[in-house]
């Protein structure tokens, strides 16, 4: 899922220069749908979320007969289910057709991401997750941000932004952080965790938003 802030139809900037681009990653109630929005919406460049939300997510860990609201939500995205069979399949359980079938999938879940990130490469723009990070590491005219903060001020963001309560937003961290972690080191053998990775971190338990978004403003301009 992508929504396009208004801007130049043009997928070059000055010069024939490629458009910025930041990847973002979050950890869980980071705020990074909030800041990513006004980046795109500042910057005149598309904005592309995550392509799974914290409810399909959870969905995913729900008790059986809750599963038939996972396809409905998740019908025009690679399917969660599908990602984490991938997952657990690549580690050798099973017999060996089925490692070879969970090798497969794993490639085409990978090729089909990469294909659909590299795309919103060309356009430029605010992506969120999908390991654009790792994708786009040495993309000219990228900065890569790291969202962060203290679990408490998380998990209060979260709760409020999603009308539930701590005790839901707190479960929906710690089964979110591992998983959005776990889909990273398995399918492409980084660890989004690792602040090396990053132009910018930001603590948005400390850095109220709109200083967040002028900051990472500011970056993208001075990236060359």
């Amino acid at each position: 899922m992508s929504t396009h802030a208004s801007g130049p139809s043009s997928s070059s900037g000055p010069e024939g220069s490629p458009r910025p681009v930041v990847t973002v990653w979050e950890e869980y109630g980071s705020g990074a749908e909030a800041i990513g929005r006004a980046i795109a919406e500042q910057l005149g460049l598309p904005y592309h979320a995550q392509a799974f939300s914290s409810e399909d997510i959870e969905a995913e860990g729900a008790p059986p007969q809750d599963q038939s609201a996972i396809a409905q939500t998740i019908q025009s995205r690679v399917n969660l289910s599908q990602v984490l069979a991938a997952m657990s399949g690549a580690f050798g359980g099973g017999d060996g057709m089925e490692y070879i079938d969970a090798q497969r999938d794993k490639r085409e879940l990978i090729n089909d991401n990469n294909t659909t990130v590299r795309r919103y490469g060309e356009e430029g723009g605010v992506i969120v997750g999908r390991n654009a990070t790792k994708i786009l590491a040495t993309r000219p005219r990228t900065l890569h941000v790291l969202l962060t903060g203290d679990v408490e001020s998380r998990v209060a963001r979260a709760a409020e932004l999603a009308g539930i309560s701590l005790q839901q937003a707190e479960k929906r961290r710690s089964q979110e952080d591992k998983v959005r972690a776990e889909m990273s080191t398995s399918l492409y053998g980084w660890d989004p965790r690792d602040p090396v990775h990053y132009d910018l971190m930001i603590n948005t338990g400390r850095i109220p938003q709109a200083a967040a978004v002028e900051a990472i403003i500011h970056a993208v301009k001075a990236t060359a």
